[in-house]
């Protein structure tokens, strides 16, 4: 009786979540926590922040899930200016770790603000053209599109936060383009890009050029810049088909990987599981992708489809720069993997958007087309 109980209130608390997103998204949670555990020397206390930052994380995904679309485009507004609300503070009461100022210090948590401006900004570009869509939609709304992604970037590279902007940056426009902007625009952009190369390059700061030029030969300064994607690159390698065993990697538990819980905990899975278990996660990946896909082509409004897509293209993009600093192929930025690595807030901005999807999914047949 009491069993039976328990699983009604279970069902009933996870009814509105995707089946298929929320079995692939416990699995691949379930073994970043064992490589987490792994990676920190088999010492608990990580691990069990980890689950407790997950807890919370999945308690606002289930919250989210059950949000109607209508309320969502109402809340838009609200999110990316609290959001931006957040970032200014950081900038007069930010905790500095390492040299970067990102977080707010709450006593009990860190809130990373640029995470929040992850859901923000695709938020309300998506309300932006949601509200002149069509024939309606004019220059005037591409610009304030602009400004839209503009604002928080200019905050958030001051932090400095390289991988966040990228993030951010990417999700802003995609939002543009699936909106419907014109080839012609985006041809422009392009070549705007490309011509104030030279400047962005100037306004990196020294190490993020190194990170760049490194790239193309890490034996360059192999002590230096190019040690992380050496020994990232040394430990994936050595995992060989089926890895080393679990708890049984040497280039993490002999500290010669750097950042193992966050960063490179890819790594990490690599050198004790293997190619067999690098491809089982990007299998598990690619079927949340899919999903988050198909919600989208399946959303009732261009607000759902845009919302959905946009947050399913950051997931994507998360876990293709870390894989792709990890093995080699692209530079260092600090990008967390999904679902895998430790973090509270970018646990929870990834959780609050696979409730998005789910609730987008959930009230599909509720707003009128």
């Amino acid at each position: 009786m009491i069993f039976q109980t328990i699983k009604n209130s279970i069902f009933k608390l996870f009814k509105s979540c995707d089946l298929q997103i929320l079995t692939f998204s416990f699995i691949l949670i379930f073994i970043g926590t064992a490589a987490i555990y792994s990676a920190s020397s088999l010492d608990p206390t990580k691990t069990l922040l980890h689950i407790r930052n997950f807890s919370i994380a999945i308690f606002l995904m289930v919250l989210v899930s059950k949000i109607p679309i209508s309320l969502l485009l109402r809340l838009s507004i609200f999110v990316y200016f609290f959001g931006l609300l957040l970032l200014i503070l950081v900038e007069f009461f930010g905790t500095n770790i390492n040299g970067a100022k990102r977080w707010l210090d709450l006593g009990f948590f860190k809130l990373q603000p640029s995470e929040l401006m992850k859901i923000g900004v695709p938020l309300l570009l998506a309300w932006l053209y949601e509200k002149f869509e069509g024939p309606k939609f004019s220059a005037l709304n591409l610009i304030l599109g602009t400004i839209i992604i503009a604002v928080p970037l200019f905050f958030i590279v001051r932090q400095p936060d390289l991988g966040t902007s990228i993030l951010i940056a990417s999700a802003g426009f995609f939002v543009l383009y699936l909106g419907g902007i014109s080839k012609k625009i985006i041809l422009f952009l392009l070549f705007i890009f490309i011509v104030s190369g030279p400047i962005i390059w100037t306004s990196l700061h020294d190490y993020q050029k190194e990170r760049v030029l490194i790239l193309l030969d890490p034996s360059k300064d192999p002590r230096g810049a190019g040690y992380h994607t050496i020994q990232s690159s040394i430990a994936v390698g050595s995992g060989g088909i089926s890895g080393k065993g679990w708890t049984e990697g040497t280039q993490s538990h002999l500290d010669f990987l750097p950042e193992t819980t966050t960063d490179f905990i890819f790594a990490v899975i690599g050198e004790e599981f293997g190619l067999l278990g690098c491809t089982t996660i990007i299998i598990f990946y690619l079927i949340i992708i899919g999903k988050g896909l198909a919600i989208s082509l399946n959303a009732p409004s261009m607000f759902g489809r845009l919302v959905s897509a946009s947050f399913t293209f950051i997931i994507f993009i998360y876990v293709f720069v870390n894989m792709g600093m990890v093995i080699g192929i692209l530079p260092i930025v600090g990008i967390p993997l999904p679902l895998i690595s430790y973090g509270g807030s970018s646990a929870v901005s990834i959780m609050i958007s696979l409730g998005v999807i789910m609730s987008i999914n959930n009230h599909r047949r509720l707003v009128p087309n």
